[in-house]
């Protein structure tokens, strides 16, 4: 065994190195880490890990929990050391169920929704379109219609997020207080299978890439800079940087694909643009639009939102279609674009999404986690943007809050 593959006296190091080690196997995996910049090092100058030796270290790891922790440090590793196990056993070849995978990975059981439920959908975003009735091919056609009528010209998609983040970033600090030193740069990509994506460079400092192989969409795109942004991941890194790096717990200083972590995070996320303004945030977006000279139908948006808020486990269903009931990709794409009324290459860009080796369970996150943190941020009598603080500052995990929500 290599020098740096012997385990650490100390187990939050351990759980540290073994994560990095992931990042060897896959790059990307490590999603951020602000950690001591040697252990990166000894990392990279390793011999490339064995996934059966990682496996092997993370189970010896968590049965030496809670190895002097606190018991909600050691529950918080013992989670993600549950995940990395299983995403080794993945990398190692063996075949583990595309549901078993999930549930390793999120510690949520995912199945297929009830077909029934995108059939009233569909009728409901009829309505909200003003065409009753529409159904099918007619319906798909003036979604995309309104879609198309949605997309932001090209030139003006920088200064727009340049608007948006200005306009969060005062409501959020308001609420939660940042560093003075806290800044996001964005950038404009392409040829990425996700639609944005942050970039965590420790020192309360983010890089937020928004990709533009596909049009931004007026309705889309503020809660894009506020996934991202503020006051979703960006702002996440920063005050758990603040309040948990800072008060010893050096296990947040790494975050890592395909953990529990992942799962809240992106519940989170989803839930920011909501949490900063409200159900109102139709009409402020609407003024920053006209201020470019864009209308923006703040009532007709909210309308159509509501409605496919009902689609929402498409993509989970299209995924355990395409890993767990092995169809073929052209039969989930005819899947995305029937039920989402996506024209093919949107389907197709999802489907990027989905045949990822690394992202391929991770839509789990969105839908999951959305799900599981709606019910948890509407079980209180505080309001919901002093209970989202509690996300932005807290260790939480999918397992913390079904307890707290079955009490």
């Amino acid at each position: 065994m290599s020098t740096s593959a012997r385990p650490s006296d100390d187990p939050v190091i351990e759980y540290l190195r073994i994560g990095l080690a992931f990042d060897r196997l896959e790059e990307g995996f490590v999603d951020a880490f602000t950690g001591d910049p040697a252990l990166r090092v000894e990392a990279r100058n390793a011999p490339r890990p064995d996934p059966v030796d990682l496996a092997v270290r993370a189970r010896a790891l968590l049965a030496r929990l809670p190895d002097g922790l606190p018991d909600d440090r050691a529950e918080f590793i013992g989670s993600h050391l549950r995940a990395l196990e299983c995403s080794a056993r993945k990398f190692a070849g063996e075949d583990i169920g595309f549901v078993d995978e999930v549930r390793a990975y999120f510690d949520v059981d995912i199945a297929p929704a009830d077909e029934e439920t995108y059939r009233q959908t569909h009728a409901d975003l009829a309505v909200a379109l003003g065409v009753p009735g529409a159904t099918g091919d007619a319906l798909a056609a003036e979604y995309q219609r309104y879609r198309r009528a949605e997309e932001i010209p090209a030139e003006l998609t920088e200064p727009l997020i340049a608007a948006f983040a200005s306009s969060l970033r005062d409501v959020v600090r308001a609420e939660f207080p940042l560093p003075a030193a806290e800044t996001v740069q964005f950038d404009v990509v392409s040829d990425k299978p996700w639609s944005g994506f942050n970039y965590y460079l420790g020192d309360y400092r983010s890089n937020v890439a928004v990709n533009t192989d596909l049009p931004q969409h007026l309705s889309g795109l503020p809660g894009l800079i506020a996934h991202e942004a503020y006051p979703g991941h960006h702002t996440e890194h920063c005050r758990k940087e603040q309040k948990l790096v800072g008060t010893g717990q050096l296990e947040h200083q790494i975050f890592l694909v395909n953990t529990p972590q992942c799962l809240m995070a992106e519940g989170l996320a989803d839930h920011a643009l909501a949490a900063a303004m409200s159900t109102a945030w139709h009409e402020w977006a609407a003024e920053i639009y006209a201020d470019f000279g864009l209308r923006f139908d703040a009532e007709k948006a909210r309308a159509v939102s509501r409605a496919t808020a009902g689609l929402l486990t498409v993509r989970q269903d299209a995924a355990l279609l395409l890993h767990d009931r092995h169809a073929d990709e052209d039969s989930v794409a005819a899947f995305l674009q029937r039920w989402l009324l996506v024209n093919p290459d949107r389907a197709r860009q999802q489907l990027r999404f989905l045949t990822s080796p690394l992202w391929r369970a991770y839509i789990s996150t969105y839908v999951e986690g959305y799900q599981l943190l709606d019910r948890w941020l509407d079980a209180a009598d505080e309001s919901r943007l002093t209970r989202f603080g509690r996300l932005l500052d807290e260790p939480l995990t999918p397992a913390v809050l079904r307890r707290e929500l079955s009490i």
